[in-house]
């Protein structure tokens, strides 16, 4: 183990139990900030519009026909010529 990972685990160690949890929020966002980002995010409260319903509506169709599957990621690739 590096010194300034040993450094860590001491300072870790001397922390008061209430700390802990922004110390775990402030790692993982340095570790993953995607995720950190996704966790964080307001929900989307937009109201979902007819056009956007009806899109779905036609996706689940399209998947009830296909068996629940949907396209394998290697013929979605070859239908776009990738």
């Amino acid at each position: 183990m590096t010194q300034n990972r040993e450094q860590a685990h001491l300072l870790i160690d001397r922390l008061p139990e209430m700390h802990i949890s922004a110390l775990v929020g402030l790692m993982e966002t340095i570790v993953d900030p995607v995720a950190a980002a996704l966790r964080n995010a307001p929900m989307d409260d937009e109201p979902e519009t007819e056009d956007e319903k009806l899109e779905a509506a036609e996706a689940h169709e399209w998947l009830r026909q296909n068996g629940g599957k949907g396209i394998p990621h290697e013929e979605a690739m070859r239908r776009l010529g990738l």
